[in-house]
């Protein structure tokens, strides 16, 4: 069996120039429009996202959001930043409903930049940790995300060593 078979990618850490984090950004308030109109786009139209009666038939107070809309929006604002092409991988985690009239906060910071080595060369990467809030302060969603970043000439000839770490995939938090 040849080591490249196997070859898993491999990080270094490395300090990389990450594009200044954006200032918060607010959405809303949300409205059962914004609701229906995801609904309509992403084909889920479940009944309790804006069938009043529906809602409160299932113990809700009102009808709330499809959680990936809010999801989609962190996504906006994180591919605004940082580029839609260099998007690596994106992970979300949904810790609260959203209901018409809420106001949204979605922030980002950068937790790390490293160097990604693998049989498909080297990329500059940064990992990001991104927060969706409602107006009273509670979190709707978390999301994690990797984007490709340059590299410049500093790092050209980074090679693993102490802190290299193969790629996970592990939810974090």
């Amino acid at each position: 069996m040849s080591d490249t078979a196997t070859a898993q990618p491999r990080t270094t850490g490395v300090g990389l120039p990450v594009p200044a984090t954006p200032p918060a950004r607010a959405y809303g308030p949300v409205t059962r429009t914004d609701f229906v109109r995801y609904q309509g786009a992403s084909g889920d139209m479940n009944p309790i996202h804006h069938d009043e009666v529906f809602a409160r038939a299932a113990g809700f107070p009102s009808p709330f959001s499809v959680g990936m809309w809010q999801a989609s929006l962190l996504g906006t604002y994180a591919t605004d930043w940082l580029g839609g092409p260099n998007v690596r991988d994106f992970r979300i985690r949904f810790l609260a409903q959203v209901w018409p009239g809420d106001v949204l906060t979605f922030e980002g910071v950068p937790l790390r930049t490293y160097v990604l080595e693998s049989e498909d060369g080297r990329e500059g990467r940064v990992d990001i940790e991104l927060t969706c809030r409602r107006q009273t302060g509670d979190t709707a969603v978390t999301a994690w995300a990797t984007f490709v970043l340059p590299l410049d000439a500093s790092v050209g000839d980074a090679t693993p060593e102490a802190g290299e770490q193969p790629e996970t995939t592990e939810e974090q938090g």
